[in-house]
């Protein structure tokens, strides 16, 4: 049976998908991992749903915080560490019966201007999910422009890349760059005016510098390759993706380790598993319905895959996961 929770928790940002996410998972019970934390919408859904327990990872120190004021409620139910997903293994101590990992930004860091995420809000040009290390800033105002294209172009798909990039490098002889707005403004200038209902021309040069800044594709690939270490036989494995490059890294991965194709380069050696280690619990990624559309409008791009762990012992560390966009491939920009 679940278990409640605190009366009063309630997150302040509501979990993508996580009705779907719960169906296809249950029934859930034993020890889960949440290694997105955020606001603690799906760990809380977890919990509600009848897991025992849930640990909460997140690399973001401000998400913890916030956690802190409800998190206690739980009691010894949910254990909160910082750290990065890419070792959610070492992290966890313990085999888990299921992983879940709501990928890209969340909608706290959006709606903070001094994070520097967001191009429709003013603030210090920023992004790093952890706080530390390189900033979109140091990013934009010191790479070259081959190496801004690149970005741009394989982590963003945006089809101007080179025009923008040498956009930047341009701006930045006069001044550096150092905000959210004049960044966007730069990008504005290189592109058409959209027509109704596009989305704005910024999206995809902050999605591409958000997630170099962060190394998001890298932590992706090692995030899923902990999960299948970490996971018991039978245990789950739900992930959320919000744009095309993050899904069809997942997509590749479940693929490869259910003995599917999974190679994004079809002349390249084969490097499915011998024995399957996962088995496909959703052929094709949930989408949301008419009912979360309506009553979150953000959730419209998010996609959920889902597959279960076998018996088979995990794999070697291999050093490539498919689907892995590469920088200085030619290619148009």
């Amino acid at each position: 049976m679940a278990q409640s929770g605190p009366a009063d928790a309630r997150p302040p940002h509501v979990p993508v998908l996580l009705r779907p996410l719960l169906a296809a998972v249950a029934p859930v019970s034993g020890l889960w991992l949440d290694g997105t934390f955020g606001a603690g919408g799906y760990a809380r859904g977890l919990l509600g749903a009848g897991a025992d327990r849930v640990i909460g990872i997140d690399r973001d120190p401000s998400a913890l915080d916030m956690a802190a004021t409800w998190a206690a409620g739980y009691g010894n139910r949910l254990r909160l560490v910082a750290g990065n997903f890419s070792a959610l293994d070492r992290l966890a101590g313990e085999p888990l019966d299921g992983v879940v990992l709501d990928l890209g930004v969340s909608s706290m860091q959006l709606d903070q201007a001094d994070r520097g995420f967001s191009f429709a809000k003013n603030g210090p040009l920023d992004m790093r999910m952890s706080r530390d290390g390189q900033s979109a800033a140091d990013l934009v105002n010191s790479a070259s422009e081959e190496t801004l294209a690149d970005i741009l172009y394989h982590y963003g798909e945006e089809r101007a890349a080179r025009r923008i990039a040498r956009a930047i490098v341009t701006a930045r002889t006069a001044a550096p760059i150092t905000t959210t707005l004049h960044l966007s403004e730069i990008v504005l200038r290189c592109l058409p005016r959209p027509k109704p209902g596009q989305s704005h021309p910024a999206t995809r040069s902050f999605q591409a510098i958000r997630i170099a800044v962060n190394a998001e594709f890298t932590e992706l690939a090692e995030g899923l390759k902990a999960a299948e270490r970490a996971l018991k036989p039978g245990g789950k494995l739900a992930v959320v993706t919000f744009h095309s490059l993050e899904d069809r890294i997942v997509k590749q991965f479940f693929l490869q380790r259910s003995g599917g194709k999974g190679n994004a380069n079809r002349h390249a050696p084969a490097t499915g598993a011998d024995t399957p280690r996962f088995t496909l619990l959703t052929r094709r990624a949930i989408v949301p319905d008419d009912q979360e559309l309506a009553e979150n409008p953000r959730s419209r791009s998010a996609r959920l895959r889902v597959a279960q762990r076998t018996a088979a012992p995990a794999g070697p560390d291999d050093p490539d996961v498919p689907g892995i966009p590469t920088l200085h491939r030619k290619g148009r920009r």
